[in-house]
């Protein structure tokens, strides 16, 4: 895949054959290609790389069996290529499994140092959180350690791994070590946790958090239906920074809800302008649906707004749903009851529950970008693919693919019946401005 795409994804054989992220010799091959293709004279080679130790896989293994311990791996590989996608979409980067238990992401972009010392943050805080056993119903936690650094002239890709992994050795006699740079001169603090909340609160009143609008579109005659809403920040000192980690900051500071109800508030406001058969998708979190007000309060904001319900869909993840599945469905009956839609989010990364599809009120099941990697090439996926949306229209509900890329994903997807997508083939997020343009256009 070309660098244009912002990622570095393998054909089948360059892909590990557990996670599907790229396998240690792709991973070499591809930064050897980057360094090789940088033009000489030109700026200095700019290469981030973090290394990401899974510690204690062995024991999963061991204490509940090799098919819960892979099945872990799988669901990490999946949370590190969802981290990347929404914190490095702008960017060429790669996510790789170089070895039993340990993964590498690396971006070729000027990246600062806070910026990528707060992305290793934010990912390990994502791998950390609790993975559902569905066998089991055990819920497993694993802490993970990153290594991280910049690739400076002379350093190859072999030389980049070694110090990575080097780095990883070191940080296993330390106590509580979660992250630490490779070269000591770059290992200082950046900014605190402190100020960095305190830049998050100052930015949602000021209304800095911005709502870009990612065009979705009907499979078949490629005719605009409506757009997903994503927030981004642009940090005075980090730079860009996406959902994942926004989120995790404000859950640092306890203001995930307002960070929430700020970013729906103004996608809504934003589109109120859209033609009357556009719709609205907006994501929400566990914060959201743990406030007993939330449906309520919800309602209200799209009274508010120039929306009908019936414009609006609410995309729930299945992490969100892990807590309390009866209470989140009498809060998902509250807005169903209005004409308000839901969506499952991310369906088909990691494992799912299926009782969700019985007991929630749900209208679509939007798949993982995952479900659309390798369904050229792989008949396996593409048999996957097939089983979920036979499973969708028997349930009456509706499907929409996110990450179409080619024009030969689309053209397989509107063969196997998906109604809907999204991806960079049509268009990248954009500007409310920018989408009425594409909508009135």
């Amino acid at each position: 895949m070309a660098d244009t795409s912002h990622r570095d994804y393998p054909a089948q054989d360059g892909r590990d054959a557990l996670t599907g992220l790229a396998d240690l010799a792709h991973a070499r091959l591809t930064m050897q290609r980057w360094q090789r293709d940088w033009p000489d004279g030109g700026p200095a080679f700019p290469m981030r790389a973090m290394l990401i130790a899974i510690g204690r896989i062995d024991r999963v293994n061991v204490a509940y069996g090799e098919t819960t311990g892979d099945g872990v791996l799988i669901e990490i590989a999946q949370r590190i290529r969802h981290f990347a996608e929404d914190e490095l979409e702008s960017g060429v980067w790669l996510a790789a499994r170089i070895s039993g238990d340990s993964f590498l992401l690396a971006a070729r972009e000027d990246c600062s140092r806070e910026r990528w010392q707060w992305l290793a943050e934010a990912l390990a805080d994502a791998i950390a959180m609790p993975i559902v056993d569905p066998s089991t119903s055990h819920s497993l936690r694993l802490w993970p350690r990153l290594a991280l650094m910049r690739a400076r002239a002379g350093d190859d890709a072999d030389s980049v791994l070694d110090t990575l992994a080097e780095t990883a050795v070191r940080m296993r006699g330390s106590n509580g070590e979660r992250i630490a740079w490779a070269s000591e001169d770059l290992d200082q603090q950046g900014l605190s946790n402190q100020q960095l909340e305190a830049d998050l609160l100052a930015a949602i009143d000021r209304d800095e958090i911005e709502v870009l609008f990612q065009p979705q579109y009907r499979v078949g005659d490629d005719r605009l239906v409506g757009a997903e809403a994503l927030a981004r920040w642009q940090h005075p000192t980090l730079g860009r920074i996406g959902a994942g980690l926004l989120f995790t900051i404000a859950e640092r500071a306890d203001h995930v809800a307002q960070l929430s109800r700020h970013i729906a508030r103004r996608a809504l406001h934003d589109a109120g302008g859209w033609p009357s058969d556009l719709c609205l998708s907006i994501n929400i979190t566990s914060a959201d649906l743990a406030a007993g007000s939330f449906a309520r309060d919800f309602i209200a904001l799209v009274d508010q707004s120039l929306l009908e319900p019936e414009q609006v869909t609410l995309e729930i993840t299945e992490q969100v749903l892990l807590a309390d599945l009866d209470r989140t469905r009498e809060i998902l009956d509250e807005l169903k009851a209005v004409g308000i839609n839901l969506s499952l989010d991310d369906f088909g990364a990691g494992y799912c529950n299926f009782r969700y599809l019985k007991v929630l009120p749900l209208d679509c099941l939007k798949l993982d970008r995952a479900m659309i990697d390798g369904v050229l090439d792989d008949e396996r996926d593409l048999a996957v693919l097939r089983a979920i949306v036979a499973m969708a229209k028997a349930l009456d509900l509706s499907v929409v693919a996110e990450g179409v890329e080619k024009d030969e994903q689309l053209a397989l997807i509107a063969r196997e019946g998906v109604e809907t997508y999204q991806g960079f083939l049509r268009a990248e997020p954009m500007s409310a401005d920018d989408f009425i343009r594409l909508a009135r256009g």
